[in-house]
């Protein structure tokens, strides 16, 4: 798939949206985070926004990736609409390309799956690179399928968090896994439907 065509693409499903007048942070990132000191964020896929907008607000700098320029665009709307735009730093990007320069407190990923190709494991390798001692990456992905997904395929598997770890291939001397588990919650919808769906979380420390 062309670049312009994975922009289109995550453009046309967020334009389907409507834009949320308070986008909501993703409870693994409020549970993980809320004890940290705010830094220097790196939010990848930052979809609605509902992440860095709560960032922000608790004293993050965050830097806001996305795709979609609908995305980014809500997010920068938003932040200046709540003086959060000196704090937030929301950026039209496809991380296949780069990443920014850190260095970097925390970086997350949030349901960081897509339709199209992507080397998922160099990007988050990438994006480790990037973060200051005591700092942590923070994968949350996707372990049970929600009736709302786009992706209704009854064969998928989800990896655990202990196969998306390993071929990072972190050295143990370097890097602390806090984190690898398979927590259940009830998820609400674009529709206001709920469900019980399961999260995969991954949480690494680089202690050195």
């Amino acid at each position: 798939m062309e670049r312009s065509d994975v922009a289109e693409y995550w453009d046309g499903v967020y334009a389907k949206q409507p834009a949320s007048a308070d986008p909501r942070p993703n409870d693994r990132l409020v549970e993980t985070v809320t004890p940290l000191p705010p830094g220097d964020a790196l939010d990848l896929g930052c979809g609605g926004g509902g992440d860095a907008l709560w960032l922000a607000h608790r004293g993050w700098r965050v830097t806001a990736l996305d795709v979609s320029a609908v995305a980014t665009t809500r997010l920068a709307r938003q932040a200046r609409a709540r003086g959060l735009s000196d704090r937030i730093t929301a950026r039209q990007h496809d991380a296949r390309d780069s990443l920014p320069e850190g260095p970097f407190d925390l970086v997350t990923a949030h349901y960081f799956h897509t339709p199209y190709a992507q080397d998922r494991t160099a990007i988050l390798r990438s994006a480790a690179d990037l973060l200051r001692p005591d700092g942590r990456l923070l994968v949350v992905d996707h372990g049970s399928t929600a009736p709302w997904s786009w992706n209704q395929d009854p064969d998928v598997r989800y990896p655990t968090p202990q196969e998306v770890a390993a071929p990072l291939h972190l050295s143990p001397a370097e890097w602390t896994v806090e984190r690898a588990d398979t927590p259940r919650r009830i998820a609400v919808g674009p529709n206001g439907h709920e469900a019980e769906v399961v999260d995969h979380v991954l949480l690494i420390r680089r202690t050195g």
